[in-house]
């Protein structure tokens, strides 16, 4: 295992229970909301806000752990080999040049989020929104990270070496 691989292992582990912190300020905020008429603009701003961190922070150990969506008319029936390829020039020509592109461009947007100290625009919502913005490029650096991690492992299985 890379370190790469230990970090994204630890980070997706750890965001893994937001889920559990996500469930929670659902169930409290619909008892509230149902029972006794309250309601908040930064409950239910936390609720997306925790959304985002678990699918962005998130989506690096779900590639590593081979979980991520896949159109899987072939691939199941390749070889491994053959799937090291498809892993190899997937994450080389798509994948890497995706990151790339989201991390170089949401860098000004979270900068410019932190120059204008941009709150919600909703009374009683969430302050320092610059804050949930600067997971996209963490998430899409960390998805990059693994797919650097995952070019390695499919060129060692290509070679033989796995």
């Amino acid at each position: 295992m890379t370190l790469i691989d230990k970090l994204n292992s630890a980070i997706g582990k750890a965001v893994s229970w937001l889920t559990f912190t996500l469930v929670l300020v659902i169930v409290v905020d619909v008892i509230l909301r149902y029972t006794l008429s309250i309601t908040s603009a930064a409950s239910f701003e936390l609720e997306w806000h925790l959304f985002a961190v678990i699918f962005l922070l998130g989506a690096a150990y779900t590639l590593q752990q081979d979980k991520h969506v896949r159109v899987d008319v072939f691939y199941h029936s390749f070889s491994d080999k053959t799937k090291a390829w498809v892993n190899l020039l997937g994450t080389i020509f798509l994948l890497l040049p995706f990151c790339i592109v989201a991390c170089w461009e949401s860098i000004s947007f979270v900068y410019s989020s932190y120059l204008m100290n941009e709150t919600s625009p909703q009374p009683g919502g969430l302050p320092a929104r610059w804050i949930i913005k600067s997971t996209i490029p963490v998430g899409f650096l960390l998805l990059g990270l693994q797919g650097a991690s995952l070019i390695l492992t499919s060129l060692k299985t290509i070679r033989g070496n796995a």
